[in-house]
């Protein structure tokens, strides 16, 4: 399994940037996926995920602001941000699993990670 984020920045406040993940090794098309945010110093924080039928959800820290999307053909998650402020600031995780994940929100439920990419909102 192999998940590549890309994407990550310097945005402005009130910015966009859009957050790609390049998966391999496993048939994307298949898997739940879920993007994770860590800033400095504080704890891991789910963002938002989307089922392998493409049903989505997203923590209420960026709803209408964030939008997951996925193209299977490409093995490619996406995660476009709008509207960015500055506590968006984190370094970001592409995830799945291939274990059953019930609740999208539980990142415990995830045991494969990208290697983040960094996003700073700042004017």
């Amino acid at each position: 399994v192999q998940l590549v984020e890309s994407g990550g920045g310097l945005a402005q406040p009130g910015g966009s940037l859009r957050l790609s993940c390049a998966a391999s090794g496993f048939t994307f098309s298949s898997l739940d996926m879920s993007w994770a945010r860590q800033a400095p110093g504080k704890e891991l924080e789910w963002v938002s995920g989307i089922t392998s039928n493409g049903d989505t959800d997203y923590a209420d820290s960026v709803k209408g602001r964030f939008t997951i999307s996925r193209d299977n053909a490409k093995n490619t998650l996406y995660l476009q941000m709008s509207s960015l402020k500055p506590e968006d600031t984190s370094l970001y995780y592409c995830v799945t699993s291939f274990l059953p994940i019930y609740r999208l929100y539980n990142l415990d439920a995830y045991d494969d990670w990208g290697q983040g990419t960094h996003v700073t909102v700042s004017a």
